[in-house]
């Protein structure tokens, strides 16, 4: 385990840091020695500058060079932040931004464009079903033409219609019976394990003298109890991605956008580097694990509960260099207003 930085070192670390994000341009012991307001001299900085050159936090390009912030000096930065309050104006207008969204999708797929907006870097968002959702109740009404809107609710409040063509019709009476008999019999099951008892059943009952369950087989062949438990997720920003200084050869910069095209690879970054208990903000500088060209960004987010109870995630995806207070802010203001969404 490494030694902590002294105090001196610490502050000096961290106005290198800022200089750089600032600016972008390698950082001089008098730029510093400035901004201390002369109470350091450019000496004394420079002997500070050279500890933290050795213990990793600073490299030289070049030899007349100033130094520049490594990302173990980045990961330490960010690491002594906490997040800002974004201005009064624009947690309005975030707030305004959610008004009138009333699905899933919507709201999602808004979260990522304000964080791209807010930061002008990539922002992403994800509503992420659980696997095993249990049944809270079903509900079925009979439309015009042999129709029937299936109405399924989860116990995490999620709710989704699905309207079936059928080819026989089925009476109103018949689908109370249909409702009241999955209700009273899977409530509080998980879905698979409801769809597979249903299953069991109606091969059991081979001859289905029982007109509740015979018509229960044609709606569980319409999709009865069955869910799409993929991940909705939206990306906003990848183009801003272009205009950075990441050292990637063209072909690992295409690498790279392709990457963040696949849905699946980014459900996959944001389940490897956003583990902590909703609410809790994580910044990881280096993202090297995920995918080689990912090496000079970082990520900043944060998992939430949402009011209907469905897990999502929202992030920010930039570079090292970037202004983690402002994006902290922007990350977790974001989820508040996510966090407020009712289906």
């Amino acid at each position: 385990m490494e030694a902590p930085l002294k105090t001196r070192h610490r502050e000096i670390l961290k106005a290198i840091v800022r200089s750089y994000i600032e600016d972008g341009e390698p950082v001089a012991s008098r730029t510093i020695s400035k901004r201390t307001g002369e109470t350091l001299s450019p000496a004394t900085v420079r002997n500070v500058m050279a500890d933290l050159a050795e213990e990793g936090y600073l490299s030289q390009p070049h030899t007349s060079a100033g130094r520049v912030p490594t990302e173990k000096a980045f990961r330490y930065y960010a690491s002594s932040l906490t997040a800002s309050r974004l201005a009064s104006a624009e947690a309005e207008r975030l707030r305004l931004e959610f008004l009138g969204l009333d699905s899933l999708g919507a709201r999602v797929e808004r979260s990522s464009y304000v964080l791209m907006e807010l930061t002008r870097n990539v922002g992403i968002a994800a509503a992420i079903p659980a696997v095993a959702q249990e049944l809270d109740q079903i509900e079925l009404v009979p439309l015009a033409d042999r129709r029937v809107l299936m109405v399924l609710v989860t116990r995490d409040h999620v709710v989704r219609n699905r309207a079936v063509m059928l080819d026989q019709p089925i009476s109103p009476e018949e689908l109370i019976s249909i409702r009241n008999y999955v209700n009273r019999d899977f409530h509080g099951w998980q879905l698979g394990e409801a769809r597979r008892e249903l299953e069991r059943r109606m091969m059991e009952e081979r001859a289905l003298y029982d007109a509740v369950l015979c018509n229960l087989q044609v709606l569980y062949h319409k999709g009865l109890l069955a869910v799409d438990t993929s991940p909705e997720i939206h990306m906003e920003g990848a183009s801003n991605l272009l205009g950075l200084d990441l050292h990637l050869t063209r072909e690992r910069l295409r690498e790279l956008l392709r990457a963040l095209e696949e849905k699946q690879r980014l459900i996959e970054l944001l389940d490897r580097f956003l583990e902590q208990p909703p609410g809790e903000l994580e910044v990881h500088v280096g993202l090297e694990q995920a995918h080689p060209a990912m090496k000079d960004l970082a990520l900043i987010g944060i998992t939430v509960n949402m009011a209907s109870g469905l897990p999502a995630k929202v992030a920010v995806l930039g570079p090292m260099r970037m202004h983690y207070e402002r994006v902290m802010a922007a990350v977790l203001q974001t989820s508040r207003a996510l966090a407020g969404a009712r289906f």
